[in-house]
């Protein structure tokens, strides 16, 4: 089926899905959109949340999008189940991808989890990691300044290491925490700076990877794999806010120089 997969996210971070999937499945056609203008997610009340996000999928679905991924974890977190049960189309998130690669990663049974302050205090991913592993132990942290900084084109600074060391102090109370998710798509963008704080003894995850793996076999459950095998087909990304940090971001870590890149309005 040659029409595009939608996916969705409060800013810049589901790139690092989009990435993900656009190498995974190179004949695939991807439509990107992020809420830049009101990112981020994290901090807002439920309701508009789910405001946000149906406002995004009512944008994608303009263009006959064949499959939803929601590349933000917290509107996998608060929205997902209500998506599911209302789009006609197949609709995946982010959570139970990273939750399955923590599994396979820890060897201690401890893991961490770090995302927005909505995502932790849903506590979606300690659930979709004991529906899998029911004795395994969990410590969910919010990070509510990683965002915003972030968004903020601030990725490699000492002003960005100080705020990352800051936010992580509490693994150092909890030494046999041996995986780490990464609860936010964002934060792959900082993922080396993360590592370099916590140190080689841990296992830093985030769930682009399996992600990509979960619409691969969705695709194929469903016979909706693009029959037009022209591979390498840039994707149209979408903001709602300013285009400078998906530019850099887009050309310099994610090689997407050709990609489309537009400004639009939700409202």
């Amino acid at each position: 089926m040659n029409r595009p997969i939608g996916v969705i996210d409060s800013g810049v971070g589901g790139l690092t899905v989009l990435h993900e999937l656009n190498r995974q499945l190179p004949t695939e056609k991807f439509i990107y959109l992020g809420d830049t203008l009101r990112c981020p997610y994290g901090p807002k009340e439920e309701i508009d949340v789910q405001q946000y996000t149906w406002e995004m999928v009512h944008y994608l679905m303009k263009f006959e999008i064949k499959m939803l991924v929601i590349a933000c974890n917290t509107a996998t977190a608060l929205v997902l189940e209500q998506l599911k049960d209302n789009l006609p189309i197949p609709v995946i998130g982010v959570i139970e991808s990273g939750a399955r690669a923590a599994i396979k990663a820890t060897q201690t049974n401890q893991v961490g989890i770090i995302g927005t302050e909505n995502t932790i205090q849903s506590e979606a991913y300690e659930r979709a990691l004991k529906r899998i592993k029911p004795h395994i132990n969990t410590l969910g942290v919010a990070c509510p300044n990683f965002v915003p900084m972030i968004e903020n084109g601030d990725f490699v600074s000492l002003n960005a290491k100080r705020i990352v060391e800051g936010s992580l102090q509490f693994m150092n109370h909890h030494p046999r925490i041996d995986t780490l998710i990464l609860g936010c798509t964002h934060y792959p963008i900082i993922q080396p700076l993360i590592e370099e704080v916590i140190g080689e003894n841990v296992t830093v995850l985030s769930s682009a990877v399996e992600t990509g793996f979960e619409v691969s076999t969705v695709l194929t459950f469903y016979e909706l794999f693009n029959t037009n095998q022209q591979e390498n087909q840039e994707p149209l990304i979408f903001t709602t806010g300013s285009l400078q940090v998906f530019q850099r971001l887009k050309e310099e870590i994610f090689q997407l120089k050709s990609a489309t890149l537009k400004q639009v309005s939700l409202t």
